[in-house]
């Protein structure tokens, strides 16, 4: 065998305080290893809160330049729709047969049979 190793069990008596001390010391933090961990659960988590935090207060102004972007977006929609609803409302005209001698006066410089042409002139 080695040299350096007991080649078994210690022969030699133990003393009975040093045996309560060490059971003692065993006992005094029982909890030791479940601290750390819990520890260990709380910086992780601190250090993810962190990062989470620094995310949003960068993109903060990010998104609040967007939702001006939006706003200014919905109001010229909402400007557009408007026009959009009088071209709709000319073209439901046009196309209407009951309307269409008017809408023929309008857009051409024809007259009636019956009609006279009335011409303004400056003096």
């Amino acid at each position: 065998m080695n040299a350096i190793q007991p080649s078994g069990p210690s022969l030699k008596p133990q003393d009975p305080r040093r045996v309560a001390r060490k059971r003692t010391q065993r006992r005094r933090h029982p909890y030791r290893a479940t601290a750390i961990h819990t520890t260990a659960k709380l910086v992780v988590n601190l250090l993810l809160l962190f990062a989470a935090g620094s995310a949003i207060a960068k993109l903060l102004p990010y998104y609040l330049s967007q939702q001006q972007k939006l706003h200014e977006i919905q109001a010229e929609v909402q400007s557009v729709e408007g026009r959009v609803e009088g071209l709709r409302a000319d073209l439901n005209r046009y196309f209407d047969p009951q309307q269409a001698q008017s809408v023929m006066r309008e857009q051409s410089n024809r007259f009636e049979p019956g009609q006279r042409p009335l011409i303004l002139q400056k003096k």
